[in-house]
């Protein structure tokens, strides 16, 4: 259980990579074709690429919310949007609709995602307001969407053990990190012990267990990654803190960061070991508090615990 003062050590705090300030940054991943990291703001409708080697900052302005933008194999861009899954040219930055998911529902929009081990990508909605159980998780793999969990409040922490094997996910307002175990697909096991397939219905799959509990934590669950030592990297809600947990489920240090809402965590750098951290302006009534709320932030792990890295990613492909 944590306290809401953590107990973990202190490996550092994280510098300020670009300080426009994000209403509600989130999506972070690394682009390693082209040297650069991505995020979005999900409330600004902006897409933010920072290329490393030379501080080069470009945004890209969006129509719609959006809150990841997946590398695609041909070079192009996957946006998971309010309106569903489409495809970005990075060449001249047109926006087409590829799959719709949950397109006529006005409720909702979409939150975290991440890129799993298996060429797929795991991606969720939520409330607009956060209402209440408005969400859900879906996961594309092989052209094909598939939904893998309903009801859901606030959708987050979605990432991967390096094997492939588990799959972790938290719903923010219960506190709690879930672990589920996959099959050789990446698809969460079935209470009969069948294959998964496109008829699979969501109350058919295995409970995910219950791996970490910050029910006594000022902070709540959200975005998060996991490095190649099997250690996950989460960022803390309304803490200022990047948590790291151990394979079990421990917090065993922490990255302070000067803005209250740290939202999400992602690795970068020639040797992926730089890690990246979004932060949020969203709900704060005091932005002139002397922190840098809505800043993106990144703290260089080689100088703190040499040897730890992320998992690369392969870029996706649709079919």
């Amino acid at each position: 259980m944590n306290n809401k003062t953590p107990s973990s050590p202190c490996l550092g705090e994280a510098r300020v990579l670009h300080d426009q300030r994000c209403e509600l940054g989130e999506g972070p991943g690394w682009d390693a074709a082209r040297g650069e990291f991505r995020w979005l703001d999900i409330i600004g409708r902006q897409l933010h690429r920072h290329r490393l080697e030379d501080d080069q900052h470009r945004i890209i302005e969006l129509a719609q919310l959006t809150s990841f933008a997946a590398p695609l194999s041909d070079g192009d861009d996957l946006l998971v949007t309010e309106h569903g899954l489409m495809v970005m040219e990075h060449a001249h930055g047109t926006v087409s609709p590829w799959r719709d998911v949950e397109a006529d529902n006005g409720v909702t929009r979409s939150n975290d995602a991440r890129l799993d081990r298996h060429g797929g990508l795991w991606f969720s909605s939520m409330g607009k307001s956060a209402q209440p159980e408005a969400g859900s998780l879906y996961r594309l793999y092989r052209g094909e969407v598939t939904v893998l969990r309903r009801q859901i409040s606030i959708p987050n922490a979605i990432c991967f053990s390096a094997d492939g094997h588990y799959a972790w996910f938290a719903d923010t307002p219960t506190q709690k990190v879930m672990r589920w175990r996959l099959d050789d697909q990446g698809f969460p096991l079935r209470e009969d012990g069948t294959p998964f397939s496109q008829d699979t219905q969501p109350d058919e799959l295995v409970a995910p267990e219950v791996w970490a509990d910050f029910s006594d934590d000022i902070g709540s669950p959200d975005g998060a990654v996991i490095d190649a030592d099997g250690y996950m990297w989460l960022a803390l809600w309304g803490a200022g803190r990047v948590a790291r947990l151990s394979p079990e489920g421990e917090e065993v240090a922490h990255i302070k960061v000067a803005a209250n809402h740290t939202t999400c965590p992602a690795f970068g750098g020639a040797n992926l070991d730089t890690l990246l951290i979004t932060t949020a302006t969203e709900g704060l009534d005091n932005l002139d508090d002397g922190l840098q709320h809505g800043a993106t932030f990144v703290i260089e792990l080689a100088d703190i615990l040499p040897g730890v890295r992320g998992q690369a990613d392969e870029p996706l492909h649709l079919r």
